[in-house]
C-alpha cells in the first residue's frame, strides 16, 4: 500500500486555554493510504502531553520514514503493521493516522460504516460535551452563550466541560465555574477538567466543593507525574468520580490506574488509533472503569473516527472540530447534542468542497 501525507492548518473560533497554555491553531496531517484503487483516510494531530511532545514536524518526519516500509503490506495486515510500528517506535499520533486510514480503507472495501461492521448501536451514543477554556468569569459567560445560545427551547448541545486548573489558583477556578453555572441552562450536564493543574490539597478541596453543583466527574485533577499514592488518597476522599487523561495513554496504563480512578479518557492521538482504543475500552471495562473519548485540536477526521466507537463510551468530549473556523472535512454530525456517525462506508468523512 502507498502512504501519502498532506499538512493542513486549522484555526480555532475561540482560542482554548488550559492549565498548560493556550492554543489558537495547529497544523495537522492528513494521512492517506491507497491500495487496490481504494483510498483510506486518517489524521495525525500534534499534542504536547507527556515527556516527548509530538509536533507537526516530528510526526511528518516519522510518517515519511515509515512510508517505504509499508509498501509490502496491505491494509488487512494490521497485526504485522502494528509490530512494525513497535519496532520503529512510531509516535502514537502517527500510528493513529495510519490506523484510522487502514480502518477507513477496510470499511470502504466492505462498503460498510465502521460502527455497522462492529455491530454497534448508535442509539446508545451519549451527548458530546463542548468545552469552555480557562477564562475570566465574564468571558466564560460569553463562551456559554456562544455554545448554547439564549433560547432554552432551541439548544443544540446538552453537555459542557469546563477547564479549570487556573494558574491564578482555585479561587479563580471557583469564580469561573460559578459564572458558567449561572449562565448555563439547568438541564445542561457539566463536567470539569483540571488538566493536572491542582496539587493534592487543592484537588481534595475542589472535589468536595464541586459536589454540591452536581458535576458529573473531575478529569485529571492531579499532575500526570503525581505519585499514584496521591491519586489513591484523592480517590478515597473525593465524593466525585475521578477520570484519568494525561496519566493514561494506552491499555498498559490502565491496570495500575484502576484502583485509584473511576474512569479513563481515550484519545485517538494518545492511544495510537482505533485498534488500541478498542483494547483500552475492553481493558477498562474489565477493570470496572468507565470510559470517555476526548480529543486534541483534531479535525472532523479524527473525531468522526472516535465517533465510530462512541456507542461503547460512557462520556464523550469530541468537540474540537466544532470550534474550528476552517475544518476542511465533514463527517459525523450533531443530532440532539450527540455526535452521530453517518451511514457512508468507512469513516464516512468527506472534504467540505465535495459537499457544498
Amino acid at each position: 500500500m502507498q502512504l501519502k501525507i498532506h499538512t493542513f492548518t486549522v484555526r480555532k473560533r475561540f482560542a482554548l486555554t488550559i492549565s498548560r497554555g493556550t492554543t489558537a491553531q495547529t497544523t495537522n496531517l492528513w494521512v492517506k493510504i491507497e491500495h487496490e484503487g481504494i483510498e483510506g483516510w486518517g489524521e495525525a494531530s500534534p499534542f504536547s502531553t507527556g515527556s516527548k511532545p509530538q509536533t507537526t514536524e516530528t510526526l511528518l518526519a516519522a510518517l515519511q520514514e515509515v512510508a517505504p516500509l509499508l509498501e509490502k503490506f496491505s491494509p488487512c495486515d494490521r497485526q504485522k503493521i502494528e509490530q512494525l510500528f513497535t519496532e520503529v517506535e512510531l509516535p502514537s499520533a502517527a500510528r493513529a493516522g495510519i490506523d484510522m486510514a487502514m480502518h477507513d480503507w477496510l470499511g470502504k472495501k466492505a462498503d460498510l460504516p465502521l460502527w455497522k461492521m462492529w455491530g454497534l448501536d448508535r442509539s446508545r451514543i451519549v451527548p458530546t460535551s463542548v468545552t469552555i477554556g480557562i477564562n475570566s468569569p465574564t468571558s466564560a459567560r460569553e463562551r456559554v452563550r456562544d455554545w448554547f445560545g439564549k433560547d432554552p427551547e432551541n439548544i443544540k448541545y446538552r453537555a459542557v466541560k469546563v477547564k479549570l486548573g487556573n494558574p491564578e489558583g482555585i479561587e479563580a477556578d471557583k469564580a469561573m465555574l460559578i459564572a458558567v453555572l449561572e449562565e448555563a441552562q439547568a438541564n445542561i450536564q457539566i463536567s470539569v477538567d483540571a488538566n493536572g493543574g491542582w496539587n493534592l490539597k487543592e484537588a481534595v478541596e475542589m472535589c468536595s466543593w464541586l459536589e454540591k453543583y452536581n458535576i458529573n466527574y473531575v478529569e485529571q485533577p492531579l499532575s500526570p507525574v503525581a505519585d499514584l499514592a496521591e491519586f489513591s488518597e484523592l480517590y478515597r476522599q473525593s465524593p466525585l468520580p475521578i477520570f484519568a487523561d494525561e496519566s493514561c495513554f494506552n491499555s498498559s496504563d490502565i491496570p495500575k490506574l484502576a484502583p485509584c480512578v473511576h474512569g479513563i479518557n481515550i484519545k485517538m492521538m494518545k492511544s495510537g488509533g482505533l485498534t488500541e482504543a478498542m483494547r483500552m475500552i475492553h481493558t477498562a471495562k474489565a477493570c470496572g472503569l468507565q470510559v470517555m473519548f476526548g480529543c486534541y485540536s483534531d479535525s472532523a477526521i479524527a473525531n468522526t473516527a472516535a465517533a465510530q466507537l462512541s456507542p461503547l463510551a460512557d462520556y464523550l468530549d469530541l468537540d474540537s472540530h466544532l470550534n474550528l473556523i476552517d475544518d476542511p472535512f465533514t463527517g459525523a454530525s450533531i443530532e440532539n447534542g450527540c455526535l452521530m456517525p453517518n451511514g457512508r462506508s468507512g469513516l464516512g468523512v468527506q472534504p467540505i468542497d465535495l459537499v457544498e
